[in-house]
């Protein structure tokens, strides 16, 4: 991957299980820090959108030429709204990328799953299709799960998009930007 490459980060903004969507952000950026572009639009809260969604802000936007990588913070949006990396990948022809700063328990997300969804069996398994690794970032960890991608040209993108602490810019600055949609000022931790 090329220092100046174009990486799309995608965060979800906050809400209450009472919402019925939840905003979803992208922002481009060309590696390091410069932003291009920003991308919105909305998922349902713990709907089955959430891939479509993606698809469509991505596919109809500028950007979508030159993007090396999409990241997403985490496998699902609003809740359980759970997203298909390979899927999304295939339909865009772009890896993906989901990230998150702690490891997922997954005992724990079968098990609300279980509870609170009829389908919950094809969410779980979209969830659990690609194995989740861990990649080491200066003094943190990373754990993410990838289509599209090496977990060279994964660690690659990570390295040169990332600033400061372990997260990538393009997911710190989704995360901003969904939090400041949603409260009127962002605040906490993507």
């Amino acid at each position: 991957m090329k220092p100046s490459s174009r990486v799309l980060g995608i965060d979800d903004g906050p809400f209450r299980f009472g919402d019925t969507h939840v905003p979803l952000v992208g922002v481009a950026v060309q590696a390091p820090s410069y932003i291009d572009g920003i991308l919105m639009t909305r998922a349902e809260v713990d709907g089955t959108d959430a891939t479509d969604r993606v698809a469509e802000m991505v596919g109809r936007s500028r950007y979508r030429e030159g993007l090396a990588m999409i990241l997403i913070d985490g496998a699902a949006v609003g809740g359980f709204n759970v997203i298909d990396v390979e899927g999304l990948c295939r339909r865009l022809g772009i890896p993906v990328v989901t990230v998150t700063r702690r490891k997922p328990d997954l005992a724990a997300i079968q098990r609300a799953l279980r509870r609170r969804f009829e389908d919950w069996e094809g969410r779980w398994r979209v969830l659990t299709k690609l194995p989740l690794e861990t990649i080491a970032k200066g003094s943190g960890r990373l754990h993410v799960a990838y289509a599209g991608a090496t977990r060279e040209e994964v660690r690659q993108a990570l390295a040169i998009t990332t600033i400061r602490g372990t997260i990538p810019e393009p997911l710190r600055i989704a995360h901003l930007i969904a939090a400041a949609i949603v409260r009127g000022e962002s605040r906490g931790r993507a």
